[in-house]
């Protein structure tokens, strides 16, 4: 089943306000996570994009999230700092968090943020963009509750658990590395359930621990290329769950029920001064040169030009840009409805 109706940013963004402000949320606040939501299903990610607004009202009506969160900053050292999100939606929290770390870094040449009380945040491309598009480079990772099997299990431990970078430029757009440790990210499995579509059976697992193609069936999601995968989810829930003195693993609340709990989740957020490393300009200029020459190296049989991370992601964005985004009809008659 294919996706029938176009929307503008610009539209889709105002419906999601209204959406959040309906279910208690400031404008700004509501202005922030339509941003990041939007920002999603402009690079086509839509499984973290604008979908996920009928679940944040469902956790707010149900009192799992803080719609009136005050935020708190303490300052642990020159290039570190914890930031108390008040169990508030977490993209606001994360991008002042990330506005944050990049104070550091300005001042001190690293910023690390650690982030508690927090919520899910979307899309992690969106805020170490945030550093990229001010001549830094950010990093960002979470946790999240428990759905994907360990290496050589067959019931899930570890979430998803995210990375993500982001590297600026001179004149090119900046390059964006944001994946799950995951082979997909669970919303994906969540966007084939709304539009109608099988998924390959190296996304995830039944309750029986086998691969499966039915997005219905699937209890679990598998790592990406095995232990590898495995092992990189366990060091990011080390530092957004243990060194942030939150929950890990099977211990977090979970997104798809207990909607009435604060979910706690930890996030860490990074920023790097480039000039407290290298001269700032020739690192800019060396950037556009590697993605050049990336672009001019030899292609393999069936493709027709090597790209970087988050090119086919900007492609996307261009085209959405000019000729609108995709939505599944329910999703957007959700978002339209009074």
């Amino acid at each position: 089943m294919s996706t029938d109706v176009m929307v503008s940013r610009e539209e889709l963004a105002e419906l999601v306000v209204k959406k959040l402000e309906k279910a208690g949320i400031n404008t700004e606040h509501a202005g922030v996570v339509a941003d990041v939501l939007v920002h999603a299903n402009l690079r086509g990610v839509n499984s973290h994009g604008v979908l996920r607004t009928e679940h944040y009202v469902k956790r707010l009506s149900e009192g799992g999230l803080n719609p009136s969160p005050k935020f708190s900053v303490k300052d642990t050292g020159p290039c570190t700092a914890i930031f108390d999100g008040d169990d508030g939606l977490g993209h606001v929290v994360s991008k002042e968090a990330m506005d944050y770390a990049m104070k550091l870094a300005e001042k001190n040449g690293i910023g690390m943020v650690a982030v508690v009380n927090s919520s899910h945040c979307g899309a992690l491309s969106y805020f170490v963009e945030q550093a990229a598009k001010n001549n830094m480079i950010g990093m960002a990772l979470t946790h999240t509750d428990k759905v994907v099997v360990p290496f050589g299990g067959s019931k899930p431990f570890f979430g998803t658990n995210p990375i993500a970078y982001g590297f600026p430029t001179k004149n090119k757009k900046p390059i964006i590395l944001d994946m799950a440790t995951s082979n997909v990210a669970f919303g994906k499995v969540l966007h084939a359930r709304e539009s109608g579509q099988d998924i390959p059976d190296s996304w995830g697992v039944d309750g029986e621990g086998k691969p499966t193609t039915d997005p219905h069936s699937v209890e679990a999601l598998l790592p990406f290329a095995g232990p590898k995968g495995y092992g990189l989810a366990m060091v990011i829930d080390i530092f957004s769950g243990l060194l942030t003195g939150s929950a890990f693993g099977p211990h977090i609340t979970e997104m798809y029920g207990e909607y009435d709990k604060k979910r706690k989740l930890g996030h860490m957020v990074c920023a790097y001064n480039v000039s407290a490393f290298t001269d700032k300009a020739s690192f800019l200029e060396n950037m556009d040169q590697m993605i050049d020459e990336l672009h001019q190296a030899p292609t393999a049989p069936g493709f027709n030009s090597v790209m970087v991370p988050g090119e086919p992601e900007q492609l996307n964005e261009e085209d959405r840009l000019a000729n609108g985004i995709p939505l599944t009809k329910s999703v957007y008659d959700y978002l339209a409805n009074e």
